[in-house]
């Protein structure tokens, strides 16, 4: 099998991208994805979930490779159900960049993957999960989220948009984290220095294929370093205005076959 003279690796997030509102990937999209395979091209899923969030997933999809979770702070091997490479957002830097934000913004709500395969989402008083689905364990103070090593911080706020609260949160945190935005009341905070391009630079180096050959799809601004990194970006039609900037092309939304729209003009029926 020769792989696509265009690309050889296929990185799609997943809330807003790959998924439908249902935590299901559409026929006509696995399709597509298994179309592309069969030339050679390999797909890798980049995503905000942390490894523990992403596993089912993966196996439903028939996923035994790898997976960038956590914002990129983790590569996971779905095959060994291992990490290969992870990087922990110190507990002393987290607790100062909440109380420089919470300085400028008042109360904030927060949350923390823990870091590992079995790692726990814990959330304080006052924090609302933006995906119900998603399992988490409440707690009964903030001290109690220091518990065990993490990979991030969540946020949310009051009555500030996401937008705002990202904004004010890079304003202020420094070299304390990196600031993402990857969904809606999914404000973010983990190892500065750590982006979706760093965990997506790591992975396609160990299967051999360079950024002139990947292809990223995504909907949010945490996609916005993956698709600086990738040959070619594509958002989906309802994605962030920052990350439409600078995409290079806009397909349609997940809830209607937007990867597949693309990947069956890129890779022709056999």
């Amino acid at each position: 099998m020769a792989p696509s003279p265009a690309y050889a690796l296929i990185a799609t997030d997943l809330d807003g991208t790959l998924l439908r509102g249902d935590d299901t990937v559409s026929e006509r999209t696995l399709s597509a994805l298994a179309r592309a395979a069969r030339t050679g091209a390999r797909h890798l899923v980049v995503t905000g979930r942390p490894a523990p969030r992403v596993r089912p997933l993966l196996a439903a999809l028939g996923c035994t490779g790898l997976a960038v979770c956590g914002q990129g702070a983790q590569v996971y091997d779905a095959g060994g159900d291992r990490l290969l490479w992870s990087v922990r957002l110190d507990r002393e830097q987290a607790e100062a960049a909440l109380g420089k934000i919470e300085a400028e913004v008042g109360q904030v709500y927060a949350a923390v993957d823990q870091d590992g395969v079995e790692g726990l989402t814990l959330i304080e008083p006052g924090y609302r999960m933006p995906h119900p689905t998603l399992p988490a364990v409440r707690v009964g103070r903030r001290d109690d989220l220091w518990g065990a090593p993490i990979s991030k911080v969540l946020l949310r706020h009051a009555t500030l948009s996401d937008d705002e609260l990202a904004a004010v949160a890079r304003s202020v945190v420094g070299p304390l984290a990196t600031v993402t935005m990857s969904g809606p009341g999914t404000v973010e905070l983990q190892p500065c220095g750590v982006t979706k391009a760093t965990g997506l630079a790591l992975a396609a180096e160990r299967l051999g294929v360079a950024a002139e050959r990947s292809l990223a799809f995504g909907d949010m601004p945490n996609d916005v370093p993956m698709f600086r990194w990738a040959a070619h970006g594509v958002a989906m039609a309802d994605a962030h205005p920052e990350l439409k900037a600078v995409a290079d092309e806009v397909t349609a939304s997940n809830e209607d076959d937007g990867i597949a729209v693309v990947l069956e003009r890129l890779f022709p029926a056999d």
